[in-house]
């Protein structure tokens, strides 16, 4: 089975649920990386701002970074290869790129409430 990284900016908390307003395409990729554990898949997130030794270890999104900045970020890698910068994946994406099938993705968000960062970010 493939496996796939998603090295993201550097960002309060990886569901967007933090702060005034809550960014849906977080809570999508958040929600699609959830249901694939679930099923097993292999799926990696790796925010900037508390794992930033992923950025490091990795030469091919450290050399991305220095080239274009952090504005290239999300930066999506398959398999030691990247196959998507500066956006998310859709869920059509990570179903072809992972080579499984679409209805490994649904699930509806749930909304726990709260803030999930640790010290309150909000």
């Amino acid at each position: 089975m493939k496996t796939m990284y998603i090295y993201e900016p550097a960002l309060c908390c990886e569901t967007g649920v933090c702060g005034v307003s809550v960014d849906p395409e977080l809570l999508r990729i958040s929600t699609v990386a959830n249901n694939l554990k679930k099923q097993d898949v292999k799926i990696q997130r790796y925010n900037l701002n508390s794992n930033p030794q992923a950025f490091i270890d990795n030469a091919e999104i450290n050399q991305l970074i220095m080239k274009e900045g952090v504005e290239a970020l999300p930066a999506t890698v398959v398999d030691g290869k990247i196959v998507k910068t500066q956006a998310y994946p859709a869920n059509g994406e990570i179903a072809k790129l992972l080579g499984i099938p679409e209805s490994y993705l649904e699930a509806e968000p749930q909304n726990e409430g709260g803030c999930c960062c640790e010290g309150g970010c909000c």
